[in-house]
């Protein structure tokens, strides 16, 4: 189990352990967090000791005071067997067993996924461009795209009043405009 030692000035070393595959240990001031430390210099969410392939990084929580290594402030720690580093003015001791070290060594040289192939090259010189740049291509909708979309929404938007009207007034919405419009237009019979 990976060891670490927290030395808040004026105290006693407070050594934690941790198992080997846990993914995240918080550090902080905070009640919340799994290692509580009590001094001013840390915040209430100071650091994350992150579990990576092939071992563990630290990482700052934007804190007040920072992760120090080697009186450097750093956002992201690679943690190493033996390092030692400030949490504000708290000692970070790190320390991993033989046997730790050995099953960290073994994942790392697990093989990898490899890179995917560039794309084949096309015919067009700036498709070519575009693909040795990497730029993302950009569709844009023609009129008669947006003509369609148009008539699309307002067909929805009549169907749904259509719904409406029939649901809050028991009728037909298309039986009552077409009775409206006979009922406007008295002379408007029709000749058979």
């Amino acid at each position: 189990m990976p060891r670490v030692t927290i030395t808040v000035p004026g105290k006693s070393p407070q050594p934690y352990r941790f198992q080997l595959d846990r993914r995240v240990v918080a550090l902080g001031r905070g009640s919340s967090n799994d290692i509580v430390i009590d001094c001013g210099s840390v915040s209430v969410s100071h650091a994350e000791m992150r579990r990576i392939d092939g071992g563990f990084e630290l990482a700052d929580l934007q804190s007040t005071n920072g992760i120090k290594l080697d009186g450097e402030r750093r956002e992201l720690v690679p943690l190493q067997n033996g390092i030692s580093l400030k949490l504000g003015e708290v000692a970070f001791d790190f320390q991993l067993s033989e046997e730790e070290l050995e099953a960290l060594a073994k994942e790392s040289q697990a093989p990898k996924f490899p890179p995917l192939p560039d794309p084949v090259p096309s015919e067009s010189p700036q498709e070519n461009r575009r693909l040795k740049s990497r730029e993302p291509v950009h569709h844009h909708a023609s009129g008669g795209s947006w003509f369609w979309l148009l008539i699309l929404a307002l067909g929805a938007l009549i169907f749904g009043m259509a719904v409406r009207f029939e649901k809050d007034t028991g009728e037909s919405w298309l039986k009552a405009v077409i009775s409206r419009s006979q009922a406007a237009d008295p002379g408007g019979e029709t000749k058979e």
